[in-house]
């Protein structure tokens, strides 16, 4: 019965892979099943004019160190052997579903800019509208109003991916993402429209 529902829901993003994750659901728990279907519902949300605001990849620890310096990578948090791998699954999903990325953006820390350089070799830019905030939440109106002007301009075509920071995320979307995760949205006329969820692939929070 599970299978069967489950069948019908993820038939309806009418691809193959869709099928694919409907028949290996009679091998699955229910739990995993059901993980797998929105996971793929996810990705069939990304077409012309969508974004994905991605939190960067595993980074251990909370915020940045004390004498943090934006450029020098070594007074910064940093993706570990987990974060990288996870970085590189991220691009591989994109890939492997032959998804158009047309422009990928990023915040200046190194543990952003490296998650998607190592995703997306060659075609991230840095956009300090995405630098994190998080020691300085009487930044977060000015920013978050920068990065939406940015986001309101896209129209495609392609996909528009941008690694980001938990918190700038969260102020976008009220989503509160794992790290590796990804927030699907649109434009929206005020605001973005929250259209699916990119499950990151082990990693912390």
């Amino acid at each position: 019965m599970l299978t069967h529902r489950l069948g019908r829901r993820i038939g309806r993003l009418g691809d193959r892979r869709a099928h694919l994750v409907a028949i290996t659901c009679v091998f699955l728990s229910a739990a995993l099943c059901q993980a797998t279907a929105i996971a793929e519902s996810g990705w069939s949300a990304l077409n012309d004019g969508t974004i994905v605001l991605y939190r960067h990849a595993n980074a251990p620890g909370v915020g940045d160190p004390a004498n943090f310096t934006l450029g020098d990578c070594s007074t910064q948090r940093n993706l570990d052997a987990a974060g990288r791998a996870q970085a590189q699954h991220i691009g591989a999903q994109f890939r492997s579903r032959r998804i158009p990325v047309r422009s990928v953006l990023t915040s200046q820390w190194c543990r952003t800019r490296e998650t998607a350089q190592l995703a997306f070799p060659g075609m991230p830019m840095e956009a300090e509208a995405f630098n994190s905030f998080f020691g300085s939440p009487e930044r977060n109106a000015a920013q978050t109003s920068a990065a939406l002007k940015i986001l309101g301009q896209w129209k495609g075509p392609g996909v528009l991916v941008v690694v980001t920071h938990q918190v700038n995320i969260t102020a976008l979307t009220q989503v509160v993402p794992a790290a590796g995760e990804g927030v699907v949205v649109r434009p929206g006329a005020a605001a973005l429209q929250v259209v699916a969820r990119l499950p990151s692939e082990g990693g912390s929070r």
